[in-house]
């Protein structure tokens, strides 16, 4: 029965450190940039979606466990779920007022 002893958690100081600098940066695109308004959104929703999955990795432990796979699998079936949700709303809230 050994003890565990606490480690610094470098991990989660650098996926914080991350975090940030993608913010940062996606706040200067949007800011400080004369990009197109469809180029901007592009370059923001994909930092976003970086620094999702830099989330899940580094603070959500999401490979630890007993089985890695069944946790990436429980995710890409959420992603896909709101993924339908979302686009399911939008398509009966855009298209429901051709019927009347």
């Amino acid at each position: 029965m050994e003890k565990e002893v606490k480690r610094f958690p470098v991990s989660h100081v650098i996926g914080f450190l991350a975090s940030l600098a993608l913010t940062f940066i996606a706040a200067v695109i949007a800011l400080k940039t004369s990009l197109s308004f469809k180029a901007i959104m592009w370059i923001i929703g994909s930092l976003a979606v970086i620094q999702a999955g830099l989330q899940l990795f580094m603070f959500m432990h999401m490979t630890e466990g007993e089985d890695g796979k069944t946790n990436i699998i429980n995710i890409a079936y959420g992603v896909f779920v709101a993924v339908v949700v979302v686009v399911g709303s939008v398509w009966v809230l855009t298209s429901g007022h051709a019927a009347h």
